[in-house]
């Protein structure tokens, strides 16, 4: 059990937050009226301090043991730590939590909050009517998703088609009990489509519009592999039509292209065509758009997806299946541009066409993103940002922040701009994601999806199922949880897959109160002759009365008179510091750890301020009852630690102890000190078995050295027996006594082999009758060996010297014809040498 000791503070916040909302001090029982002067509180005050004191000291003493006290917060039931007053304030502490509606369940000094426990707990005090609600599911509108063909004659309209199963639910909600339900969700085949063409008609888009006017009819020929209902709109945009997004100028304002362009005026957001099923009305409308002109890089695009959204009934938007196509090849602006042309109203997400145009841009600042978000996913519109490669990562983050959009790269002309709307289809809608909308407060919604091949996810990943082809099914497991009740019984939430209209319609419904409480009897007279009401087995009482049975009267008794009959034995105590003073009844207080109670007529009882022994309660072996362990049978001592059984104590040998001791408390004392273990066997200091009666075996069975008499007198303890073969001796596994085989040497280093063990409390010895000595050394093998030793070490010797010195040799050789070789004769004149030939040279000669 895990202990902490709480601060001063703590404790005063602790034992008088809760009674002091009572009107009560939390340990002496006054009641504090607005009088009494100051001599009541001095009385207050000292009694607080009195029984501080006394709980810090049982605090610290009951560490010592082990114990939990007023000081000591123990874990336990989160029931009991609630302290619910009524069953409608303990059902909405946990799913748990029960009520005892027993009338005679509650033991003296008990209050009613005792009644409020887990089940299990309930049950063990012999509970018999426990108040346990449990919430429930009801579904209300339980329609079968649509099985429809493409190419069926009957065609049913939008709102005949079902999607998403079940459409309506209610749900009995108790605290911290959730509830699941599964959801399924099944993409119809033929489900129709309104497609409205968003299109920037900056300067820049010139050479894309002419691409653009035949859009109608491709694209209808195109989305008929699809559905079979299939409408477009268009629509466009440029700018606010201000400074500095526009030249202002009156000729700018009449054609803001320059050259020989022929532009038309700057326009904020027109709806050229609302939804329509004709694609040459298309074709004609689109073809008589011009081109405008704006001064500034980004265009006024989200005021057009703003006005797109809320315009409903001028798009002619349906409850189908609504994508949006956003066509551009710039940036954009978004709330707080507007404050450069003085423009600081926020956008307030209304429509305002008149005459298909957007009036207000003057007026209103442009949306914000977040603004963008919440629009589109209340009016289930699926975004496609077609664009150009450059702003493709601009708005790829503008896809991560608007659910249910896509981003297509569009080519410098929009000529694979059908191409480009058909793949986002199909990736927007392959994947269902489900969105709910506020949930009260306290009151939690997680998903779990079962989607395509069995692919689970939980968390931000269990609301979504990729991959979905048309005509797959995937559910959703979804649970609710309440972890309290809110202001209001009943309240309402929605679930739905973005981008389309259907949703599911939940209703919460909050268990607040038992079913006991509605059949409350009021002035009863099982309320001290009506002074309460009776309900859920408790009193309730009326104004101005108190106790179990509202049995007291506020006005009628003093508060000295109750607390008397509060104090044991005339002491200063009340209750024992241990509960409450009620109309002169002392109320126990209520442990934290259910299994600890405090009882008696003063509270002065409790079942857990027991000696302990292994950490144990009682040691584990008998109940704490009243501070005192009554222990169990075989058992005794103040902590039920000495147990009266000697099992525990037999040795091998059937003694007790090995006859070396007394068995007290299931363990053994040996007598003498030199013996230790469980039973005394151990002896570390003696010299074992064999040692010690190998003297008396030897003399016994060899006579051995010394007096043959004295032998006989020392040694006639032991009962001798001899064997011829080691074979022989008893074997262990034959005896049901104990047996020791030992092996001995004497002083000729002759070894005998001899058992022993004590049968009949007798000591005897089985003994091997012949002497096993060892044998003399053959010194024959042995010269020899040494002979032939010496020989072969010499010879050995002899030709590693003859080896080294051949290798020497070779060495010495092969130096000496190295240097030969290297030996170079010097050729100079000998300075001695003189020749024999003289030289005479004539000076007249001229070599003719």
């Amino acid at each position: 059990m895990d202990f902490r000791l709480l601060s001063v503070g703590a404790v005063l916040m602790l034992f008088g937050g809760s009674w002091a909302q009572q009107g009560k001090h939390p340990l002496s029982g006054h009641h504090r009226d607005g009088g009494g002067g100051g001599g009541g509180d001095k009385k207050v005050r000292g009694n607080f301090l009195s029984a501080y004191m006394s709980l810090t000291a049982s605090c610290f003493l009951g560490f010592a043991k082990g114990l939990s006290c007023g000081l000591c917060v123990a874990e336990g039931s989160e029931c009991i730590k609630a302290n619910a007053q009524s069953c409608g304030e303990c059902i909405q502490v946990a799913e748990k939590c029960g009520w005892c509606t027993d009338e005679n369940f509650l033991r003296d000094g008990e209050s009613k909050t005792v009644r409020c426990d887990d089940i299990g707990s309930l049950s063990a005090k012999k509970c018999v009517k426990i108040e346990n609600p449990r919430g429930n599911i009801n579904i209300n509108i339980n329609k079968d998703v649509t099985n429809r063909k493409k190419d069926q004659a009957d065609k049913l309209k939008p709102e005949q088609i079902t999607q998403i199963q079940p459409q309506k639910l209610t749900l009995n909600l108790r605290s911290g009990e959730p509830l699941t339900f599964n959801l399924k969700f099944k993409r119809a085949e033929d489900y129709p489509i309104d497609l409205y063409y968003l299109m920037d008609l900056s300067f820049s888009m010139k050479d894309d519009l002419e691409n653009v006017k035949n859009l109608g009819t491709h694209l209808m020929r195109e989305m008929q592999e699809i559905t079979s209902d299939f409408r477009i709109g268009f629509g466009s945009f440029v700018e606010k039509t201000v400074m500095p997004y526009i030249s202002t100028t009156p000729a700018r304002l009449a054609n803001p292209c320059i050259g020989n362009y022929n532009c038309t005026s700057p326009f904020s957001y027109k709806n050229v065509l609302s939804l329509t099923n004709d694609g040459n009305q298309f074709n004609n409308l689109v073809s008589q758009q011009q081109i405008s002109g704006n001064l500034d890089s980004p265009e006024g695009g989200f005021d057009a997806i703003m006005q797109v959204a809320v315009c409903e009934g001028k798009i002619g938007w349906r409850n189908v299946t609504r994508l949006l196509v956003f066509s551009t090849d710039a940036g954009f602006h978004f709330a707080g541009d507007g404050k450069l042309g003085g423009i600081v109203l926020p956008n307030d997400g209304k429509c305002h066409l008149e005459n298909n145009m957007y009036t207000m841009s003057h007026y209103y600042d442009y949306p914000s993103i977040a603004h963008l978000v919440q629009k589109l996913s209340d009016h289930n519109i699926q975004t496609i940002f077609a664009v150009t490669e450059e702003f493709q990562p601009v708005y790829k983050e503008l896809k991560n922040l608007i659910p249910k959009s896509a981003v297509g790269t569009l080519s410098s002309n929009s000529s694979n701009v059908i191409k480009l709307i058909i793949d986002s289809y199909n990736s927007l809608s392959s994947e269902v994601i489900l969105e709910n909308s506020r949930v009260p407060e306290g009151v939690t919604i997680s998903y779990k999806s079962v989607c395509k091949n069995g692919v689970t996810g939980t968390g931000e990943g269990g609301r979504k199922c990729s991959n979905i082809s048309i005509g797959d099914e995937v559910s959703f497991q979804i649970s609710v949880e309440s972890t309290k009740c809110p202001s209001h019984n009943s309240e309402t939430i929605k679930i739905k897959p973005l981008g389309f209209t259907e949703e599911v319609e939940v209703v919460l419904n909050f268990i607040c109160e038992c079913e006991c409480s509605k059949g409350g009897v009021p002035n009863s007279k099982d309320c001290h002759n009506g002074n309460g009401t009776l309900e859920c087995g408790a009193c309730k009482c009326n104004a101005g009365r108190i106790g179990g049975k509202c049995e007291c009267s506020k006005d009628e008794l003093r508060t000295e008179d109750l607390d008397a009959n509060c104090r044991r034995d005339n002491g200063t105590d009340i209750c024992s510091n241990n509960g409450e003073c009620v109309c002169g009844t002392c109320e126990c207080k209520t442990r934290e750890n259910p299994a600890e109670i405090y009882n008696g007529k003063y509270c002065e009882c409790d079942n857990f301020n027991c000696d302990r022994s292994g950490n144990k309660l009682c040691g584990g072996h008998g109940q704490c009852e009243c501070r005192m362990c009554v222990c169990e049978a075989n058992y005794t001592g103040s902590a039920c630690d000495c147990s009266l059984d000697t099992s525990t104590c037999l040795a091998k040998n059937g003694q007790i102890c090995n006859g070396r001791g007394t068995c007290e408390c299931g363990e053994c004392k040996c007598t003498n000190p030199k013996f230790q273990g469980s039973t005394c066997e151990i002896c570390p200091t003696c010299p074992g078995v064999c040692p010690e009666h190998k003297d008396c075996v030897q003399c016994r069975a060899f006579g051995g050295e010394g007096d043959k008499l004295a032998c006989e007198q020392s040694c006639g303890y032991l009962t001798l027996v001899k064997v011829a073969r080691r074979d022989d001796l008893p074997q262990p596994t034959d005896q049901s006594f104990p047996l020791t085989h030992c092996k001995e040497r004497d002083a000729n280093d002759c070894w005998f082999y001899y058992t022993f063990a004590v049968r009949n409390d007798t000591p005897e010895a089985y003994v091997v009758e012949e002497l096993e000595c060892p044998a003399g050394p053959d010194i024959i093998p042995i010269v020899v060996g040494v002979v032939a030793g010496i020989v072969l070490i010499g010879l050995a010797l002899l030709l590693i010297w003859k080896l080294l010195m051949i290798i020497h040799d070779r060495r010495e050789f092969a130096k000496f014809e190295k240097e030969k070789m290297n030996a170079k004769w010097d050729t100079g004149e000998n300075p001695i040498y003189k020749s024999a030939v003289t030289t005479v040279v004539n000076p007249k000669y001229e070599g003719k």
